[in-house]
């Protein structure tokens, strides 16, 4: 293995493609700590600690949306909003695309299409940016409700704001900006290293913080900080990202026959091959609306039982609804969420008569099916089958980290590690990586990282 990455740097057009992505990650990480200047950084750290214990748990439900959005907003930090923004714009732009005509033909119309979508994500990434910054602006003015300003003083005034919504828009154009750059001139998908840089990031701090108290009370078997208990945590960690994988590279091969071709003499066609359909279609996206979607009840039910302090029923929706409680309710919302999006994704991704239609173009029909519509049926049971095994699988990992924070006793941010949207992410920004790198080198006849030599 060690050779095979030696190699990688033997070939020049991949070198440089792999330093200038690396190059860019670091810019990326050092402007990840660079602080707004008007805010107090001190207090503010001080004030989610507070709310984490105190209001339901806000401060770590930030640090989770930080998580997963390549940002830094606990710390008010230029790259405060992450490349999420960016990716709320490419997700409705995406969703209009199914019902709003225009933007699908747009779809429809190649490379000039797709650009122009770009340029419209763009716009909309920077409106997001102003709107969620402002907000995030007035909100430590307020200091979440408590009346004490976390702005430090002079400073609180409406042109500082603006001042300040700019900079943090400015810092995710500049990521934005960033991840073009690699796809453009790097290797693998810009925005997804971003994201996953900001996870990886982490890990560090979180492995740190399990074995920290080992060496403090001792690797005693049966306690709370024994080695039993670190080598059964390494083991779950293993088994989960080798079972995530092969789930995420899980296809339904269906068999495909191409039609014969008589040219005088010559007879061309006639192969057997095969139409892969991915168990995870959906891919990490239901996760994302469904863990999104729940954060609405969460604030709502919060605010409520805030505003009627009286209310035993309001009381009970806030504590069911608490992210970080991971109650019966919530997870059963979760699920649910997660099955509906797994279908609604297919659906807006998957067409079964476009491909339908595509095989019969091509000459090709699946063995025992006519081409057209019986074909396009067939495709919609199928994918229909395998979606319900791809939710499943889902919404286990989606569980795993409350789970493992309830039956081992780990903090639950050190839990996401072992499941849910994050580990999605890296594995499958990993296998993405490694295929493109596997592709320049299959080009110049060098065997692919994970292939044998044999």
């Amino acid at each position: 293995m060690l050779g095979k990455l030696l190699v990688l740097f033997k070939i020049p057009e991949l070198r440089n493609k792999i330093l200038l992505t690396l190059g860019l990650l670091a810019i990326y990480r050092m402007g990840f700590w660079i602080a707004l200047p008007f805010v107090n950084q001190e207090l503010l750290t001080e004030t989610l600690k507070d709310l984490s214990t105190q209001s339901g748990g806000l401060g770590q439900v930030m640090q989770v949306i930080s998580l997963f959005s390549a940002s830094n907003i606990g710390q008010s930090t230029i790259f405060g909003l992450g490349i999420m923004p960016y990716i709320s714009a490419s997700i409705i732009f995406q969703l209009m695309g199914t019902v709003y005509p225009p933007l699908e033909r747009l779809q429809k119309e190649g490379e000039a299409g797709r650009k122009k979508i770009n340029e419209y994500t763009r716009y909309a990434t920077v409106v997001i940016c102003l709107a969620q910054s402002f907000f995030w602006i007035r909100t430590l003015s307020g200091g979440f409700g408590s009346g004490t300003s976390l702005i430090l003083p002079g400073y609180e005034g409406l042109y500082y704001q603006i001042v300040a919504t700019i900079t943090m828009t400015a810092g995710t154009v500049f990521l934005m900006w960033i991840g073009e750059q690699i796809d453009a001139y790097g290797i693998g998908n810009g925005i997804s290293l971003l994201i996953m840089a900001g996870i990886l990031a982490r890990m560090p701090q979180a492995g740190w913080s399990l074995i920290e108290p080992a060496f403090e009370k001792g690797i005693a078997l049966g306690t709370d900080t024994g080695i039993d208990r670190l080598m059964i945590l390494a083991l779950v960690f293993v088994f989960v990202v080798v079972w995530v994988i092969a789930i995420t590279q899980g296809q339904r091969r269906i068999p495909i026959q191409s039609a014969k071709h008589v040219r005088g003499r010559k007879v061309s066609g006639g192969q057997r091959q095969s139409l892969p359909l991915r168990v995870n279609q959906a891919g990490v996206m239901p996760i994302i609306f469904a863990s999104s979607l729940l954060m609405f009840p969460y604030f709502v039910f919060h605010w409520l039982s805030q505003v009627w302090t009286s209310s035993t029923f309001l009381s009970m929706l806030d504590e069911a609804f608490q992210p970080m409680s991971r109650g019966f309710v919530y997870t059963m919302s979760y699920v649910v969420l997660i099955y509906f999006f797994c279908y609604f994704w297919t659906a807006i991704t998957f067409n079964p008569k476009d491909m339908a239609e595509n095989l019969k173009d091509y000459g090709s029909f699946i063995p025992g099916y006519r081409p057209g519509a019986r074909t396009a049926a067939y495709l919609e049971q199928v994918m229909v089958r395998i979606t319900y095994v791809g939710a499943a699988f889902l919404s286990l990992v989606a569980i795993i980290p409350t789970l493992v924070s309830t039956w081992l006793g780990v903090d639950f941010l050190v839990a996401s590690f072992y499941g849910g949207t994050g580990l999605l992410i890296v594995v499958s920004v990993v296998l993405d990586l490694v295929n493109k790198i596997d592709s320049h080198l299959v080009m110049r006849n060098y065997s692919g990282l994970l292939e044998s030599d044999l």
